[in-house]
C-alpha cells in the first residue's frame, strides 16, 4: 500500500504555445496532466516512494487521460473516482504581460468538488505514512467536508500531515473566505509549502519572521518557503535556514512547487524519521534535493511531463548551487 497518500483535485493544465514570431492570436494551447496535489503524488512516486491519489474525475475523455496517467507514473488509483454526472476541471495557463502566469479555470459544478467523505477509501488512509493536500477542494461543498473530515481522520492515526495552501484567486468567492478557509486546517498540519505570498495571506503578516512564528505557534512543525530563484526557507521551532536553489535555463516554472514539495516529501518518508525525530540537519538535505527537483522541473514544459528522475537531481546537486 502507498506510503504517501495525496487528496484534492487533478485537471487537465493547456498551457499556451507561441512562438516568438507568431501573431498574439495564433497561439495553441498544449494539453498536460496537472493539479498539485496529483502533482506531489506524482513526483513522489518518480523518486521511488509509493504513492496513491484520491480524488474525482469525470468519466469524459479528460478524467480517463488523467486517471490513466496516474497509473502509467506508478500512482495508486484505487482512491480515484470517475464520475459521469460531472465533468473535470480544466485550465488554462498563459503568461501574463509581466511574465506572471495568468489561469483560467472551467471548474463550475466539476468532479472534484463534487468528491463526498462517503467515497473516500479510508483503507489507504489506514496503511499510508503520510497525508498530503491542498486548499483548493476547501472552495465549496461537497469537497471541503470531504477533504476536512479525511485530514483529521488521517491525524487521529497518526499520520504525517503536509499542506500546500497552494492561492488561486479566482477559484473562491471572496479573498476572506479563501483566508478563513486555508487556515482552518493548520491545526492539523505537520508540514506546510507555501510561497511568500501565501505566508502573508495565511498569516497576516508582512515580515517573514512574525508569519513564521505565526504558523509555528498554530502547531505546525516544518515551514517550506519557496521563493523561487532565490531557492527557499527551512523553518522549525529549532531554527530557520535559507538554502539557495540551482542555475538552470528556465522554461516554464509552472508545476515547479510541486515537484519541489514531492521531493521534499520524498525524502523526509524515506528518513523512515518520525517528525519529533528530524533535525535541521535532515530538513537541509531534504530541503537541498527539493531544490534541485524544483529547478530541474522549471527546464520543461508542463508539471508532471517535466519531473525529473532521482539520478537527474543528484547530477544537478553534484554543482554548486546559486549563492
Amino acid at each position: 500500500m502507498p506510503d504517501i497518500m495525496s487528496i484534492g483535485e487533478m485537471l487537465v493544465d493547456f498551457t499556451a504555445v507561441q512562438s516568438e514570431n507568431d501573431k498574439p492570436e495564433n497561439v495553441y494551447y498544449k494539453q498536460n496532466p496537472g493539479g498539485a496535489p496529483a502533482n506531489v503524488a506524482v513526483m513522489a512516486s518518480k523518486l521511488g516512494v509509493s504513492s496513491g491519489f484520491i480524488g474525482k474525475l469525470g468519466q469524459d475523455m479528460f478524467g480517463k487521460y488523467l486517471r490513466d496517467t496516474l497509473a502509467a507514473e506508478g500512482v495508486d488509483t484505487k482512491g480515484v473516482i470517475l464520475d459521469k454526472d460531472f465533468s473535470t476541471t480544466l485550465a488554462f495557463v498563459r503568461k501574463s504581460g509581466n511574465g506572471e502566469r495568468d489561469f483560467v479555470f472551467y471548474r463550475k459544478n466539476s468532479a472534484d468538488l463534487n468528491l463526498s467523505y462517503s467515497e473516500v477509501n479510508l483503507k489507504l488512509i489506514d496503511s499510508c505514512r503520510l497525508l498530503h493536500f491542498g486548499a483548493l477542494l476547501l472552495t465549496s461543498e461537497p469537497s471541503k467536508s470531504a477533504v476536512i473530515n479525511t485530514v483529521e481522520y488521517a491525524k487521529q492515526q497518526g499520520k504525517i500531515i503536509s499542506y500546500d495552501p497552494n492561492w488561486r484567486e479566482r477559484l473562491w468567492e471572496s479573498k476572506e473566505a479563501a483566508v478563513k478557509a486555508m487556515r482552518s486546517v493548520l491545526m492539523y498540519v505537520d508540514v506546510i509549502k507555501v510561497s511568500e505570498a501565501e505566508l502573508q495571506i495565511i498569516t497576516d503578516c508582512a515580515n517573514l519572521l512574525p508569519a513564521i512564528a505565526k504558523l509555528l505557534s498554530d502547531g505546525v512543525k516544518v515551514v517550506c518557503i519557496t521563493q523561487g530563484a532565490k531557492g527557499c526557507v527551512i523553518a522549525t521551532r529549532y531554527g530557520i535556514e535559507r538554502l539557495p536553489t540551482f542555475k538552470v535555463e528556465t522554461v516554464d516554472t509552472l508545476g515547479a512547487g510541486d515537484s519541489f514539495f514531492g521531493a521534499f516529501l520524498s525524502r523526509l518518508v524515506l528518513s523512515g524519521k518520525s517528525m519529533d525525530e528530524i533535525e535541521m540537519e535532515d530538513l537541509r538535505e531534504f530541503a537541498t534535493y527539493a531544490n534541485a527537483c524544483g529547478a530541474l522541473s522549471s527546464t520543461k514544459v508542463g508539471a508532471i511531463p517535466a519531473m525529473p528522475t532521482h539520478e537527474e537531481i543528484l547530477a544537478l546537486i553534484e554543482k554548486d548551487p546559486v549563492y
